[in-house]
C-alpha cells in the first residue's frame, strides 16, 4: 500500500468535516471551527478511527457527526480498496476562526510512517510558502519513520 494513498484518505475525511456540510455522513451541518474557536481550549482534535474527540467538548450534534465520520472512513477505505487496519492513526486538529481556520491532519500507518500535513480554510488547501529560489509553492508536509515503540 502506498503511503500517499493513506495520506489522501486522511485529508479527504478531515476536509469533509472541515467543510461543515457532511456529505459522506448524510448531510450534517457542523461548525467544528466555530465550536473550537469558541472554547477555552481553542481546538478540537478528532480521532477518525475511534470516532472520538479531545480538546474542546463538541456539541451533541457535532459529537454524533464525529461518530458517523468513523463509519465514513471505513467506507472511504473500501472505495479505495484499502484495508482500514493499514492505519495506526488518522487524526485532525481543528482550530481558528474566519479567516484563519486551519486543520492539521496526522496519518500514521502500521509500518511506522507518519505524516503531519497543515491545511488552511474550510476548503482545506495547503498553505503557500516561498522556496529557496523565491517561487511560490504549496507546502507539503514530510513523511518520517517512527521508531518501533514510539508514538507521536
Amino acid at each position: 500500500m502506498k503511503f500517499d494513498v493513506l495520506r489522501s484518505i486522511g485529508h479527504n475525511i478531515a476536509d469533509s468535516l472541515a467543510s461543515g456540510l457532511g456529505f459522506p455522513i448524510g448531510v450534517y451541518q457542523t461548525d467544528i471551527f466555530g465550536e473550537a474557536d469558541g472554547s477555552h481550549e481553542g481546538y478540537i482534535e478528532v480521532d477518525f478511527l475511534t470516532g472520538t474527540s479531545t480538546g474542546a467538548g463538541p456539541s451533541p450534534s457535532l459529537a454524533e457527526a464525529i461518530v458517523h465520520y468513523r463509519d465514513a472512513l471505513s467506507k472511504l477505505c473500501e472505495q479505495h480498496r484499502v484495508d482500514l487496519s493499514a492505519f495506526k492513526q488518522v487524526k485532525a486538529r481543528y482550530s481558528g476562526a474566519i479567516p484563519s481556520q486551519r486543520f492539521v491532519v496526522t496519518v500514521e500507518d502500521r509500518a511506522g510512517r507518519l505524516a503531519v500535513d497543515n491545511y488552511e480554510g474550510f476548503d482545506g488547501h495547503r498553505p503557500l510558502r516561498l522556496d529557496r529560489l523565491g517561487r511560490v509553492r504549496r507546502d507539503r508536509g514530510k513523511v518520517v519513520q517512527v521508531r518501533q515503540g514510539e508514538t507521536q
